[in-house]
Parts: C-alpha cells; sequence; structure tokens
C-alpha cells in the first residue's frame, strides 16, 4: 500500500473494531473531530490534559476574536447542538474567547452522546504501538494504538484504540524568547518575570504590569493585542511604559490591509503604528537575543542589535514570540514532517507563512495529513507546525475529511471544499497567530 492509497488505514479486525478512535483535545477541532466521528455512528474518546474543555482558550478568554461566529461553529458541531434547540448566535458578530466558550463549546461538550466521551484532566503523555516501537513494521497497521495517560494525582495508566486524531494544539508550547530557537540561557533568573502570550492585562493580571516597565517580545497578532491594551493600561496607571522588542529587522508584521474581511484585525497593525509615532510605544526592533540575566528585582534580556551587543532592561516580559508542536509525545510514532515548519509534509507548501495568508491556504484533507502510521493524524493548530497561519474553519474541514477517511467514505474524504474570508498576511515570521 503507497502512502496515497485511499483505501481505509485503520484495519478492521476483530479487535480493533470494539475499540474507540482517541482525540487528544477537547479544544473546538477536538471537539469536532468527536462530533463528525458521533454522526458517523464512530465511538470515540476525548482526552483533556485541563480541568474543563477549551482549556487553551480559557487562557486568553478576555480577547475577542478575529472571525464572526459564521466562521467559528464546526458543520457536524452545529447539527449535533440544534437538535436540542441550539441556535448560533449573531452571524456576523465576532465573539470574545470567553463567548466562544460559553455559548458554543460548553453546550457542545455537555450534549449527552459527547458528554460521556470527555475525560478531563487526563494528559496524553505518549502514543505508540501496542507492543512495538517505530522500528517494528510487521502487522503493525492491525496494532492497535496505545496512549499512555496521566491523571491529576500523577498516576500513569495505558489504554487503546484503533485510531489517533493528534488535535491537542500549541499554545502550552510557546517558542523560546532566544532568537536561535532554543531554550534562553539564563531564564531560570528570570522565569518569575516572563508571562505568557495574551496576558490579560486590563483585568484578571492588571497588578503584573501597572506601574512597570513592560516589555512585549514578539511580532505577530498576540503581541499587537497586547501592546495595544498596555498603551491603554499606561494612560490609566502612572509608570507603566511599553517596549516592543522585535527580534527580526521589521516592526510590523501584522494585517493593516483594507481587504481584509476581518474587520477586528484589519486595522490592528495600523493602530500600533499610531501608538509608537504618539511615543506610547518603544520599539526596539533588530534584537537577536542571546542570553538573560537577573539585576536585582529586574530582568535584563542581553543580545546583539546592528553588530553591537546590547542590554535591555525591564520589569516584565510578555513572550508573544509564538507556538511550536509538543511532538515529544509522538516519539514512538512514524511521522512526515517538514524540515522548516514542522507541518505535515504535504501540507507545509500550502500554509508557509512566507507565502500565505490565513485566508489564502487552500482546502486541504485527509491526503495532506496522512503519515506513514496508518490510522494517525495531527489536525487544527499542531498541524500547522510553527506556522501561525490557522483558522478553525480550516481545522473544521481537516477532521471532517479525516473521520470521512475512517469511516472508509473515501468520496466525501476526497472532495475537500473551504470558505475562508479574504484575508491580509497574518505574519511573515513565526512570531504570533491568528486569533481565529
Amino acid at each position: 500500500m503507497t502512502l496515497l492509497d485511499l483505501t481505509p488505514r485503520v484495519a478492521t479486525g476483530d479487535r480493533l473494531a470494539t475499540l474507540p478512535v482517541a482525540v487528544i483535545g477537547a479544544g473546538p477541532i477536538g471537539l469536532a473531530a468527536a462530533a463528525n466521528l458521533l454522526e458517523r455512528g464512530i465511538d470515540v474518546v476525548v482526552y483533556e490534559a485541563g480541568d474543563d474543555v477549551a482549556a487553551s482558550i480559557r487562557a486568553w478568554c478576555h480577547i475577542r476574536l478575529f472571525s464572526p461566529w459564521k466562521h467559528l461553529v464546526d458543520p457536524a458541531s452545529h447539527r449535533l447542538l440544534a437538535a436540542g434547540g441550539w441556535v448560533l448566535p449573531t452571524p456576523e458578530r465576532a465573539p470574545t474567547g470567553t463567548e466562544l466558550v460559553e455559548q458554543y463549546l460548553v453546550p457542545l461538550s455537555q450534549v449527552d452522546e459527547m458528554k460521556r466521551r470527555i475525560r478531563t484532566g487526563v494528559e496524553v503523555v505518549a502514543v505508540a504501538r501496542e507492543g512495538m516501537d517505530r522500528t517494528r513494521t510487521r502487522a503493525r497497521a492491525a496494532t492497535p494504538f496505545v496512549l499512555r495517560l496521566r491523571d491529576a494525582s500523577g498516576a500513569v495508566t495505558e489504554e487503546t484504540a484503533r485510531a489517533v486524531i493528534d488535535a491537542s494544539g500549541t499554545y502550552t508550547s510557546p517558542n523560546p524568547l532566544s532568537s536561535n530557537g532554543l531554550d534562553l540561557l539564563g531564564l531560570d533568573a528570570i522565569a518569575d518575570r516572563v508571562t505568557a502570550a495574551l496576558p490579560d492585562v486590563l483585568d484578571g493580571d492588571r497588578a503584573t504590569f501597572a506601574g512597570r516597565r513592560v516589555t512585549v517580545v514578539g511580532a505577530g497578532h498576540s503581541a499587537a493585542n497586547t501592546l495595544l491594551a498596555l498603551v491603554r493600561l499606561a494612560r490609566d496607571e502612572p509608570g507603566t511604559t511599553v517596549t516592543w522588542l522585535i527580534r527580526g529587522a521589521r516592526a510590523v508584521r501584522v494585517s493593516s490591509s483594507p481587504d481584509d474581511e476581518l474587520a477586528g484585525r484589519a486595522h490592528l497593525g495600523s493602530r500600533v503604528d499610531r501608538a509608537a509615532a504618539r511615543g506610547e510605544i518603544a520599539v526596539l526592533d533588530g534584537f537577536e537575543i542571546l542570553r538573560a540575566e537577573r539585576d536585582g528585582d529586574a530582568a535584563v534580556l542581553i543580545g546583539r542589535r546592528r553588530g553591537e551587543l546590547v542590554r535591555h532592561q525591564t520589569d516584565v516580559i510578555v513572550n508573544a514570540t509564538g507556538f511550536r508542536p509538543d511532538l515529544d509525545m509522538l516519539r514512538e510514532v512514524r511521522l512526515d514532517l517538514d524540515d522548516i515548519v514542522e507541518a505535515p509534509k504535504r501540507l507545509a507548501p500550502l500554509i508557509d507563512p512566507n507565502v500565505h495568508s490565513c485566508g489564502t491556504v487552500e482546502p486541504h484533507g485527509f491526503r495532506e495529513l496522512t503519515h506513514p502510521e496508518r490510522g494517525f493524524f495531527i489536525v487544527g493548530m499542531k498541524s500547522y507546525g510553527r506556522a501561525p497561519t490557522f483558522l478553525l474553519a480550516t481545522g473544521y474541514e481537516q477532521v471532517r475529511s479525516v473521520v470521512a477517511w475512517l469511516a472508509g467514505d473515501t468520496a466525501a474524504a476526497s472532495t475537500v471544499t473551504l470558505t475562508l474570508p479574504a484575508t491580509g498576511v497574518c505574519s511573515t515570521d513565526q512570531a504570533g497567530g491568528c486569533c481565529s
């Protein structure tokens, strides 16, 4: 069998037929995968490391998404919800993360067929084939997958599955602050001064930033959102200063295109530009971060800028440098990944952030997501590797195609269509993602 054969890869022997499909992650894409599987009569178990569904979105739920509701709801999930009377919120309105969770994802997770198949507080720490490592080939496709699990108490167990859909995302795997992609030298000394991307600057995390020197590292949409919030905070909280540290040569990496159909994003870049022109944001571009150290209560980033060694002192650092996939858990799975962006090799050219924006990605499905490991798929944001151009609508079509293929419906799996909003360039590096 060649890599792109259309025959279903999951064998249907007596034992495999009794096992569910395992879905890793109960975010929008993981729940959509489960809804598609249930619609086709395929049993599923969803493993979520967080205490509740959509744990990653809850971490930045104060942010308003760029896409309106009409682009944020998976069709199969919509049908499952509509059977119980659920109605799509205002289609043209873009919700906050909180609204997406409370008005869509929580109700979806509470549908009876879904609820009893979701296991929260359970982290998948590794995936393999039962009784064999990645070097063994004989009868591999007919052998169940085994998932090693760790629960909140630390107990480790293993469960089997007929196929695995990894929709675990990348939010918990941020890129490091260092410009070379390695863990930042000296990070331990300043770790208490570093926050994750998209902090709740104006409310929940206000005390962290008020009256302090704040440095935002990164050049994408996450950085831009945080910078604008900090500018507002600085107007109300004396002593708050805002620095935008960019590791590349250019300060503007976000869309300011009038042709961008995502209105909330279209003017993001120009708003940051205006704030910088007014002196509300100090721009420190071309700063290659080499290491960090502590100076009393302050953090110091040491780097090279225009050929000179530079020290930048600050009180708080926001790491908005983008995300990368956690591949450690897949060490015993046979993958075919692009060398540069770490996306499935056939998908990588379609999502190259140097060429594509969120809205110019071509429709793609199981073919582009196929790996040598039969019955294993990476979907959603994680399938994009280090590329930041992902939209939820793209992930929904991915899982629809993958599930159709797992069900043996090769015609539906091969017919991939996708309507995306016209967009400007999301980002020209790996500095940050698109908030769908």
